[in-house]
């Protein structure tokens, strides 16, 4: 397993609203408080597009609290390595997804063993980098 875990946007949302439609291994990997979580600002930006849009139960600012309350939780920026490495991700179709399998990828191109929470089936699909769900 992991040591290290990418979280997207539907996990993130699913865990804070407890939501079941978070996968059963995501969310014993969201419950374990040494589990070291990075949440891909792009992710953040989805997330909090979706409680805008009445998409998710959570009101922006609850979701943006619990985020910043969360120890585990590192907000990674969108910079230049992750930019260029998601250019050239191409078996995955939208470019937010492509920004979060990247930010995995500069992590395990770091030397971590890294695992991303999603049920995004084009990611899983695409083999690029471990999934937990």
């Amino acid at each position: 397993m992991a040591d290290e875990f990418v979280v997207d946007a539907h996990s993130l949302i699913w865990y804070v609203e407890d939501s079941p439609r978070l996968g059963v291994n995501a969310g014993k990997v969201m419950d374990d408080p040494t589990s070291i979580l990075y949440l891909p600002v792009i992710a953040l930006a989805e997330a909090c597009w979706a409680a805008e849009r009445g998409r998710c139960k959570i009101p922006i600012a609850a979701l943006l609290a619990d985020v910043d309350a969360d120890p585990r939780m590192v907000v990674v920026p969108l910079d230049r390595a992750i930019l260029d490495l998601s250019l050239t991700l191409t078996t995955i179709r939208e470019m937010h997804d492509r920004q979060i399998v990247a930010t995995a990828l500069v992590r395990a191109r770091q030397g971590a063993s890294v695992a991303l929470l999603t049920c995004d089936v084009n990611i899983t699909e695409s083999g690029l980098v471990p999934v937990v769900w």
